[in-house]
C-alpha cells in the first residue's frame, strides 16, 4: 500500500468551500487504497 503525504495551507484552506475541495482530494487518494497523511498549515485571512 502506498503512502501519500498531502500538505494544504494558505488560500486552499481559507474558507469552508475551499476546505471542502481539500477534503475531496484527500478522499480521492484514500479511495485508491492509499495511506494518506495530511498536513494542514495556517489559513490565509480573507478580509471581506
Amino acid at each position: 500500500m502506498s503512502i501519500i503525504v498531502q500538505k494544504f495551507g494558505g488560500s486552499s484552506v481559507a474558507d469552508t468551500s475551499r476546505l471542502y475541495n481539500v477534503c475531496k482530494y484527500i478522499i480521492k487518494e484514500y479511495n485508491k487504497n492509499k495511506k494518506v497523511v495530511v498536513v494542514v498549515s495556517a489559513q490565509r485571512k480573507y478580509y471581506r
